[in-house]
């Protein structure tokens, strides 16, 4: 795993730990963060497969998702990061690096996506050169929408998704 730790004036992004389980969990648990994403809030099971899949995004693709560390009170609020996951989707994604983000439901509104969003994406341009980004987000989801817009996103394409409608970003070099 890279032991990259980001830092902002008010986050710490840090790989993620054994320990962070039980509030990733929680997070993926609510339904006012799902709703957008998954559909549905996932169990602990489906989470503890999900957490997994990071660790493994890491060991195998060397980066992935970070979690998302409030200084303030040191909780963990969110995750940001990139992925790799073969998504089955028109346009393709296959070699363009997909960035992501999620915030537990007391960290939204705050600015925290977009500060660790703008963190990240500089570490993804020391890590993949300056390329296009892609990020894909739900069209009823105007938070993510404007986070996306805020760190320099624009949409390039309306498509499906596991049969749920997507909006299709991308950020230039």
């Amino acid at each position: 795993m890279d032991n990259s730790v980001l830092e902002t004036e008010r986050l710490l992004i840090r790989p993620p730990r054994a320990e962070d389980f039980p509030a990733y969990a929680a997070m993926w648990a609510d339904p006012d963060v799902t709703r957008f994403i998954n559909g549905a809030p996932l169990s602990a099971e489906d989470a503890w497969a999900k957490f997994m899949r990071g660790f493994g995004h890491w060991q195998l693709a060397g980066y992935g998702f970070w979690a998302v560390i409030e200084k303030s009170t040191g909780l963990r609020v969110g995750e940001t990061g990139f992925l790799d996951v073969h998504r089955d989707i028109a346009p393709s994604l296959d070699g363009i690096p997909e960035i992501g983000w999620a915030f537990a439901k007391a960290a939204q509104g705050k600015g925290y996506a977009t500060e660790a969003v703008r963190a990240a994406l500089a570490w993804g341009e020391q890590r993949f050169g300056k390329v296009r980004f892609a990020c894909i987000i739900a069209p009823q989801n105007a938070p993510s929408l404007n986070v996306a817009a805020k760190t320099g996103f624009k949409e390039v394409a309306r498509t499906t998704y596991k049969g749920e409608p997507t909006v299709m970003l991308y950020r230039e070099p």
